[in-house]
């Protein structure tokens, strides 16, 4: 019977130690010898020499018998399973390593045994501290296991395996951490952007609605923005949606959620005590729970809501307000980062908020008080008086600019435009001051325009009013011209303000109200006067009150 090429034979009968073969049943020339099937024309090998070669193997064998004994173990085997190869020929396998009883090669040596094929196994030995990959097929001459110490190929494959899961985490890592400092740097900006927003209008309403288009998308899906006006009012004033096609659902809602919101809703809650408060889930009970009202509940259905928090706009130990965020089902509920950004948004929104009611009562009042002192024009019967006031100050809206019109008792009509240097609430006193000085004066004496200035220059310096100011003061007089007609004649004088230097002061000879001197600094100037001043004054009065002096020409002829 012929063999392939390379094939290895080892003959079963007798008391023989050798190489077990490929084959289960081999016919022999002789006991105890090994040959090498070739091919029949070749020479058949030694057997002491097959043996040798066995022997001489690197790699690891063994062999077992019916019994599960040891019947042959060659050096590199021995070494391997730190034994040696007398200790272990003719012992139980399973009782030379008993904790190899139920493992992997248990299994293995058993199903090759019972089917007959060949089979392999790579698993860790506990008590030899070491990874064996095993080869098992079955000869007649028993089973035969080759194996190897696998232990230092695993640490290598492990540490590569670790190496690249490394590599892999860090640039998980890094790809977490750059969308990390992506969603901060928006979320910084976000927060920048509602300081610039909401302190670039006084207007709160529309501060208020800024906040909510701010917002969202990037802490939610839709908000609304409540605000608690001065007298407790409640408004949902900032509304926004990043679905245009839902914002008028949200828009119902609002407006229905006002009147039929549950004292343990989240904005009801907040405003009672001020905490953020977080609902990852918005189950269909507590949404039943917190909008009672069904019609609002059914404007609230398209919105689908799936998630909600809410913060409270708390400025200087007042709660003002607050803000509810709320996601759809898709983006689920806010993450803490969100949450975060979202409390230092409203703390700031709170106190943009807050300063811009400020800033507006602060102009309001401002309003009132120049109002206030600023009387509404007489209307003679034969004039039709009017004003318009327009500060031209930034901010508040209150300084010394004052105008006045009376009646002396004579029934000739007084015209009055004045400032008062400054722009603030000290000016505005003042020029309440020099505006009653003017038209006290002004009415207890029929004196000439330029006359009652003088007076009023002396009483101011007299009184040591704290203020410098200009004045014009025109007199309209009810009388005849030549030819006997009734006719009108205007009569003004003025008080200019002081020049940048004295000197230049001394050369246009010019004081204001305040600072004293001779009386012949005023003049004295009508319709029919004006070619009488100097050019150089006349040029100068003109270019500094030619509004006023174009008013009151222009109240006279309409009076005529």
């Amino acid at each position: 019977m012929s063999w392939p090429s390379g094939a290895v034979v080892l003959l079963t009968r007798g008391d023989f130690r050798g190489l077990p073969a490929v084959a289960r049943e081999a016919a022999t020339p002789a006991w105890g010898t090994v040959g090498a099937v070739i091919p029949d024309e070749s020479a058949p090998m030694p057997g002491d020499l097959l043996l040798q070669a066995v022997a001489g193997m690197q790699r690891p064998m063994f062999v077992l018998d019916e019994e599960w004994r040891f019947r042959y173990v060659n050096p590199a085997g021995a070494r391997v399973l730190d034994r040696t190869v007398e200790g272990l020929l003719g012992r139980d396998i399973w009782l030379e390593f008993p904790e190899a009883v139920g493992g992997p090669f248990e299994a293995l040596y058993r199903e090759v045994r019972a089917t007959g094929g060949t089979g392999g196994t790579e698993a860790w030995f506990g008590p030899l501290g070491k990874w064996f990959r095993a080869d098992a097929f079955l000869t007649g001459a028993g089973l035969v296991v080759t194996y190897d110490d696998v232990t230092e190929q695993r640490r290598i494959a492990e540490e590569r395996a670790a190496a690249v899961d490394a590599r892999e985490q860090a640039a998980a890592a890094a790809a977490s951490a750059a969308r990390d400092a992506e969603r901060a740097g928006r979320h910084l900006m976000l927060l920048g952007d509602i300081n610039l927003a909401m302190t670039s209008t006084i207007d709160t309403d529309e501060a208020v609605q800024r906040f909510a288009e701010l917002v969202v998308p990037q802490l939610a899906d839709w908000c609304i923005v409540t605000v608690l006006d001065p007298d407790g009012t409640r408004r949902d004033v900032g509304r926004a949606h990043r679905d245009p096609e839902l914002a008028p659902a949200m828009h119902r809602y609002a407006d229905l959620r006002i009147a039929g919101t549950a004292a343990t809703a989240p904005v009801q809650a907040l405003l009672r005590d001020p905490k953020p408060i977080v609902l990852p889930e918005l189950t269909p009970e507590f949404v039943h729970a917190m909008v009672p009202l069904e019609e609002a509940r059914t404007a609230l259905e398209p919105l689908a809501p799936a998630a909600a928090a809410a913060f409270p706009l708390v400025a200087r130990g007042e709660v003002i307000g607050g803000i509810t965020l709320v996601n759809g089902r898709d983006r689920g509920a806010h993450t803490p980062v969100e949450l975060r950004t979202a409390e230092i948004a409203c703390r700031r929104a709170a106190l943009a908020l807050d300063n811009a009611r400020l800033a507006a009562a602060q102009q309001q009042v401002a309003e009132r008080l120049q109002l206030s002192l600023l009387s509404p024009p007489v209307q003679p019967d034969a004039l039709e008086l009017s004003v318009r006031y327009r500060p031209a100050t930034q901010g508040i809206a209150i300084g010394g600019d004052w105008y006045d019109a009376f009646l002396q008792p004579d029934g000739d009509t007084v015209l009055v435009i004045g400032d008062v240097m400054g722009h603030d609430i000290d000016a505005a006193a003042a020029m309440g001051q020099v505006k009653t000085l003017v038209r006290g004066i002004g009415y207890d004496r029929r004196d000439a325009p330029a006359g009652l200035l003088r007076r009023v220059d002396h009483a101011m310096v007299g009184l040591d009013v704290p203020a410098m100011a200009t004045a014009l003061v025109a007199r309209i007089e009810l009388g005849v011209d030549d030819d006997g007609r009734p006719a009108r004649r205007l009569r003004w004088a003025t008080r200019r303000a002081p020049r940048s230097t004295p000197a230049a002061r001394r050369r246009h000879g010019a004081r204001p109200l305040g600072a004293g001197g001779a009386a012949g600094r005023h003049r004295l100037a009508g319709s029919a006067h004006r070619r009488d001043l100097p050019a150089a004054r006349r040029q100068h009065a003109a270019a500094v009150h030619r509004r006023a002096l174009r008013a009151a020409q222009h109240a006279a002829g309409r009076g005529a």
